[in-house]
C-alpha cells in the first residue's frame, strides 16, 4: 500500500510539474531575435495562404509579446515559425 502511495505521489508531482515547464519553454522561444528571424523568412515566402497564416501568427506573436503575455507569444511564434517552413 504505501508503494502505491509513492507512485501516486510522484504521478501527481510530475503532473503538476509538466506544464509549468512546458509553458517556461514556450515563453523562452519568445524574443525579439526569434521574432525578427521568423519576420525575414516570412518576408522571403511567396506570395498565398501559408504566408498570410504567417503574418496573423507573428502579428498576434508580437502582441502578446507586447502585453507580457510570454506562454502566447511562444505559442504563435511557433505556429508563425511553423507557417514558414510549409512554404
Amino acid at each position: 500500500m504505501s508503494k502505491l502511495l509513492g507512485v501516486i505521489a510522484i504521478a501527481t508531482v510530475a503532473f503538476a510539474v509538466a506544464p509549468a515547464e512546458a509553458a517556461k519553454h514556450a515563453a523562452g522561444g519568445c524574443s525579439g531575435t526569434n521574432l525578427e528571424k521568423t519576420e525575414t523568412a516570412i518576408e522571403n515566402m511567396a506570395d498565398g495562404d501559408s504566408k498570410f497564416v504567417a503574418q496573423k501568427e507573428i502579428a498576434a506573436a508580437q502582441d502578446a509579446l507586447l502585453n507580457g503575455k510570454m506562454g502566447v507569444c511562444g505559442a504563435h511564434l511557433n505556429k508563425a515559425m511553423q507557417a514558414s517552413m510549409a512554404k
